[in-house]
């Protein structure tokens, strides 16, 4: 067998995503796949330079700016990923010689059919290596938000718009932890006495993975070093599933009682559909739908797994109304199509793909689907609405825009959700803002739907 190069396989995973028919971690995840039988340090390789050139691609652009005489927007592509992946390795990876980097580069290039772009290439990095600690940043003073786009490789628009939303200081939390290398959460089946958890937890811990239990659920831990999820204890037998903390405190918070109808509209992959589930606790039934069998066929893996009986999966589109649904749900998950905001540190990509125009058409999007299903709730019934952005169109204002058309109320979450975030909850909404709450950027309103049905206003 050819001797594999590894850093060959992250140049045409850069390749493939420069024509952005699919995110990044897919692409990671797929190649891993392919090259399995490389040893670990090789693997670890693949997904760091891979990930990293793609999280810093601002910064590393910035840098190439400064020394190459061709922009980087005029390079040819395979030129500009291996010159990213390569002053990505001389930044942030010190252990590697930047000779063997600055070597790999040139064979590649020579090898992939640039020839004539070897001293270019050869140049370049080698005057970088020499000049990585006099590198000229965006002055913090003068231009503290360009400081903070270039640093922290965020496009300058959204660094603005997080600036304004929520104050310099906090923006600068969000991006830096956008680039934290994050857990695995999980939720653990709650039903589980707190000795039988506590005995999971240390299963794992003798298994090499970090465990850090989360401080605002009990059933919540945060993972790090895994291998595999379905290789842990318990993944088989049902014990926990994959769901980040976020999605779990609007299924606390929705106040889910014995006995009730939990209607999700988004449901894909499940996980408070199923986390509903456990609320309920074999009573009522949880209706779990989305727009396609593809995803249905998600849930209803994770229902299967987690053996739970009063779930229905249902295809369905939630802008087309389903008359069987009309007046049927206690509480309706609404966790609607949105920007992405908040899991830019999971996935990379999306600070690079959304613009402000997909903003204003992604509400669109989530007026449509309200306006549908907003008859699915019972009068008196709750409305979970709830995106995994950061963007007040999309969140605050979108919460009061469904309060002004339909006639519903904000309901204090205060009372149901953990003490450290109760009284941020006390007005019916919340922002989880990363860096500064131990989730993923996230936002919730809690709507009651008035005891006697109202007149809808029509849409300006």
């Amino acid at each position: 067998m050819a001797q594999i190069n590894v850093r060959e396989i992250v140049l045409d995973i850069l390749l493939e995503l420069s024509g952005q028919t699919e995110y990044s971690n897919v692409l990671i995840g797929a190649a891993l796949d392919k090259y399995n039988y490389l040893d670990s340090r090789e693997k670890a390789f693949i997904k760091r330079v891979s990930e990293g050139t793609i999280e810093r691609q601002i910064q590393l652009d910035y840098v190439l700016d400064q020394y190459s005489k061709t922009p980087v927007i005029k390079m040819k592509p395979l030129i500009r990923a291996l010159l990213r992946m390569s002053v990505y390795q001389l930044l942030f990876m010190e252990h590697i010689p930047a000779s063997a980097v600055c070597n790999e580069a040139v064979n590649l290039a020579k090898k992939r059919g640039f020839q004539s772009l070897r001293g270019y290439v050869n140049g370049v990095l080698r005057n970088i290596a020499r000049g990585r600690g006099e590198i000229a940043w965006p002055d913090r003073q003068s231009d503290p938000l360009g400081f903070l786009s270039v640093c922290y490789s965020m496009p300058l628009w959204l660094v603005t718009h997080f600036a304004e939303s929520y104050g310099e200081d906090a923006c600068e939390k969000i991006l830096k932890a956008f680039l934290e290398r994050g857990s695995v959460s999980v939720r653990v089946d709650e039903r589980l006495s707190p000795k039988e958890r506590e005995e999971l937890f240390v299963s794992w811990e003798k298994d090499g993975v970090r465990v850090r239990r989360h401080p605002y659920l009990s059933y919540a831990a945060g993972l790090q070093g895994v291998s595999g999820i379905p290789s842990l204890a318990g993944y088989r037998e049902g014990r926990f599933s994959v769901q980040d903390v976020s999605s779990m405190l609007v299924v606390e918070a929705a106040g889910i009682r014995p006995g009730d109808t939990v209607i999700d509209v988004c449901a894909a992959p499940g996980g408070k559909a199923l986390h509903a589930a456990v609320k309920l606790n074999g009573s009522g039934e949880v209706i779990a739908c989305d727009v396609s069998s593809h995803k249905t066929d998600k849930i209803e893996e994770n229902r299967a797994r987690l053996g739970m009986e009063n779930v229905s999966i249902l295809v369905r589109d939630a802008r087309e109304k389903d008359a069987s649904l009309v007046e049927k749900a206690d509480v309706l998950l609404a966790d609607v199509p949105c920007s992405g905001l908040g899991v830019i540190g999971h996935k990379q990509d999306i600070k690079y793909r959304v613009t402000k125009e997909s903003l204003a058409e992604i509400q669109k999007l989530q007026k449509e689907i309200i306006t549908n299903v907003i008859d699915y709730i019972k009068p008196g019934g709750i409305l979970m609405y709830s995106t995994c952005t950061m963007n007040p169109g999309e969140n605050e204002e979108m919460a009061a825009w469904i309060c002004e058309s339909f006639g519903l109320e904000k309901v204090s979450m205060e009372d149901s959700l953990p003490d450290a975030l109760g009284r941020e909850g006390k007005q019916g909404m919340l922002q989880l803002l990363p860096g500064i709450h131990e989730t993923d950027g996230f936002f919730m309103a809690k709507l009651r739907k008035g005891k006697t049905p109202v007149d809808r206003k029509s849409e300006s």
